[in-house]
């Protein structure tokens, strides 16, 4: 089965993101984010899935991370966390699925931020 996932350009907010739920995962929307063009994909199933998408659209793989967005039903915060296996770029210094460097989770952080209004 393919999942939906989208290219977001313009501000949204987290009931909008919520129609990615159950599509697979029942809590969780996974998204990749171009922290050069601060566009981000949001669902799918795989990370790896939106990234592509993001290059087919014109972005350097080298300025795409991925994360997961928790959107508990109780209406609790969401939860950002900022590990996929697409983060693992030995090329740049990061070997782990877990972004380390402050810089890009900033960037991310921003980008989320500035399109999603009720983050």
């Amino acid at each position: 089965m393919i999942y939906p996932i989208e290219i977001i350009r313009e501000k949204i907010n987290k009931e909008y993101l919520k129609k990615f739920l159950d599509k697979p995962f029942k809590e969780v929307v996974k998204f990749v984010a171009d922290i050069k063009r601060e566009v981000i994909a949001f669902g799918g199933e795989l990370h790896s899935d939106a990234q592509e998408l993001l290059v087919e659209e014109g972005s350097d793989v080298r300025n795409l991370w991925g994360g997961t967005i928790f959107l508990p039903e109780n209406g609790e915060k969401a939860i950002i966390e900022y590990s996929a296996l697409i983060n693992i770029k030995p090329s740049q210094g990061s070997f782990s699925m877990d972004i380390k460097d402050k810089k890009i989770t900033e960037k991310i952080g921003k980008a989320l931020k500035d399109l999603i209004i009720d983050l």
